[in-house]
């Protein structure tokens, strides 16, 4: 037991400096300083900040998503960070306030890692137009992925510091700067205390230093972010830089004000109404493309879909139609399945010479089932009716 405690004390300390050796080395630090977009495969949907997502067809080639293919949110500048003079404050309702650097946390904390997926909660918000159009980005279905995150376990380092009595909250902070009406803040989101308290593998909440095996990129929070497996992408805060243990949520202007499900710009409403965490039962076409030219009498479709952010459940059921929704076909789960991660599905289709669109909805192990409509709400977020796409019979 002594010799396997010392070995991965080992592998850690050399996690740390190479961490640190991969940001430093030639070349990487300026990619690190600049607030270039980092990722060439994606589609730009806002240029400052910088907003991107992939084709559609990009995230069904793996289920894993290369980081390349992996949608960008930012709200605010990318934030320049020294690696070598980074610290992580942990304050508030705790024993032991802390003040830590990235090394030290790599190496005082056992390591760990989940594969989980991200979306942002306002992935498909352009689909809203067909009902009422909202403001914001307006993303089409590309904004998720699935990747393995490397880190340390929130609650490890909170049982570290000791949690007080009263607890019910945990805060994040970022080192992004956004201005908005004149005011200038960071982004922050926060998580019931419950979520960060967990320690199974797969739901745990980890500060992640590593995404699909190598440091993150700036885009992707540099050097140190959290991710919360099972809740929108908004509560896995990139470029972390201080923990706060509360008894309420963050006052911060993205949980106190933003993401929210309200059907109006009523400050009262806003105030009264719960932050969202758990993201929801979705699904998407990614092939064919929309606008697609199909012939023959069949056509293979592929795709996503995601059980919402609750523990424990699964996709029972994948269907897609060629008519409209008179008639569905069962799709095969040709993914791992893991919990807090989309599967990827793919099915052969019957085409009828009226065939002009396809249209996918998801089952899960509950019994929800994917709505055919989306509520409307002002902000835009959590788009989830069935997912159509329109084609050509050529």
């Amino acid at each position: 037991m002594a010799q396997s405690h010392l070995s991965r004390r080992a592998v850690l300390g050399r996690g740390a400096l190479g961490i640190l050796a991969v940001a430093c080395g030639s070349g990487r630090l300026s990619r690190i300083w600049s607030a270039e977009p980092e990722n060439g495969d994606l589609i730009a949907r806002q240029a400052t900040p910088y907003n991107a997502e992939p084709p559609l067809a990009k995230l069904v080639e793996n289920w894993m998503t290369p980081v390349n293919s992996f949608f960008v949110r930012s709200h605010g500048t990318v934030p320049a960070i020294d690696p070598k003079q980074f610290t992580l404050k942990v304050e508030g309702l705790v024993d032991k306030p802390l003040s830590i650097s990235l090394a030290e946390l790599i190496e005082r904390f056992p390591a760990a890692s989940t594969t989980a997926t991200l979306t942002c909660a306002g992935n498909r918000r352009s689909e809203f137009a067909a009902i009422k159009k909202v403001s914001g980005v307006q993303w089409e279905a590309g904004a998720i992925g699935n990747a393995e995150w490397l880190g340390v376990r929130l609650v490890d380092l909170l049982k570290h510091v000791g949690v007080k009595a009263g607890a019910k909250h945990v805060w994040f902070d970022g080192s992004d700067v956004i201005t908005e009406k004149n005011e200038t803040f960071s982004f922050g989101g926060s998580i019931p205390i419950e979520k960060s308290l967990v320690t199974t593998a797969t739901g745990a909440t980890l500060l992640a230093t590593q995404m699909n095996g190598q440091a993150l990129t700036a885009a992707h929070g540099f050097p140190l972010r959290t991710v919360v497996p099972g809740f929108i992408g908004a509560r896995s805060v990139k470029w972390l830089n201080k923990i706060t243990v509360s008894d309420r949520p963050s006052p911060n202007h993205f949980v106190a004000d933003v993401y929210k499900l309200v059907p109006e710009e009523n400050a009262e409403l806003i105030a009264k109404t719960s932050p969202i965490y758990e993201f929801m039962l979705n699904s998407a076409v990614c092939l064919p493309a929309s606008g697609a030219n199909l012939s023959g009498d069949r056509v293979t479709v592929k795709g996503f879909a995601l059980t919402n952010g609750a523990t424990g459940r699964s996709i029972k059921l994948v269907e897609v139609s060629a008519d409209g929704g008179q008639t569905w076909v069962p799709a095969k789960v040709t993914s791992p399945v893991r919990d807090f991660c989309w599967v990827l599905w793919s099915v052969d289709v019957p085409l009828t010479s009226k065939t002009d669109s396809l249209i996918v909805r998801a089952t899960d192990s509950s019994g929800e089932i994917q709505p055919q409509v989306s509520p409307w709400n002002y902000k835009g977020y959590q788009f989830n009716g069935w997912h159509k796409i329109s084609v050509k019979r050529a």
